[in-house]
């Protein structure tokens, strides 16, 4: 996994043995001195583009930069890969995703996501992706995944990240029963147009008729949030 921290460390001594402030560095880079003080005590990391303006400002490769942080050798070769403006990144293993997912721009993670060859993907790597997804990544990705192991607190923390592509998968989903359909009252609450989906749903048999109560308890819940937030 790749370490921000060890990543830090070396470009610090980069700097100081190349007898540079962060300041200047920063001039070099065209960002502030407080984003290189982030980048050396690891607390964030730099745009990949950077990456090779460090490399080429110390004379480095940028193999031997990247791997300073000790990536797995999946991760080295991605982050070569977007560093060197290769945008065609094949991604087997999702962790690999997750634990690049901090390092990388949306776009790009979103590309990864389209080109991710398995499918299956456990839908709690799904969600501790969701911070970092945008939404073409977040489609890609839920085609892709499996709500054996979902549960409703799982759906919870998911459901505020998705858009209405997304929520609609996540029905689907349910109509052809690859999750609990009691999930429906998970999601009713950030999808109040799906009251329609669901009545049709239970008259056409893909859902019990006791969806109609979960639906009808889902209604009052969203009446008492307006009324709470002061819309009726």
């Amino acid at each position: 996994m790749f370490d921000t921290k060890k990543f830090g460390g070396y470009l610090s001594r980069l700097r100081k043995n190349a007898d540079m402030t962060q300041s200047e560095l920063a001039d070099q880079l065209n960002l502030t001195r407080q984003a290189i003080s982030k980048y050396e005590t690891g607390d964030s990391f730099p745009d990949v583009s950077i990456l090779v303006l460090i490399a080429d400002i110390y004379h480095v490769s940028l193999d031997e930069l990247i791997n300073s942080g000790e990536p797995s050798r999946n991760e080295s070769v991605i982050l070569n890969k977007i560093a060197s403006g290769n945008m065609d990144v094949e991604v087997e293993n999702v962790a690999d995703m997750v634990n690049l997912a901090p390092l990388v721009k949306p776009g790009v993670l979103a590309k990864m996501a389209k080109g991710f060859s398995k499918q299956g993907i456990d839908i709690s790597n799904v969600v501790n992706l969701a911070e970092y997804l945008n939404d073409e990544g977040f489609t890609a990705l839920l085609e892709k995944a499996s709500f054996e192991c979902a549960d409703p607190e799982l759906i919870e923390k998911l459901i505020p990240f998705l858009d209405e592509k997304s929520k609609l998968q996540i029905f689907q989903k349910i109509l052809d029963g690859e999750t609990d359909w009691h999930m429906i009252k998970v999601i009713l609450p950030y999808a109040e147009y799906l009251n329609v989906h669901i009545e049709a749903a239970v008259i056409d048999g893909a859902l019990p008729w006791e969806a109609l109560d979960v639906l009808k308890e889902g209604r009052q819940i969203i009446h008492e949030r307006k009324v709470r937030d002061g819309e009726l």
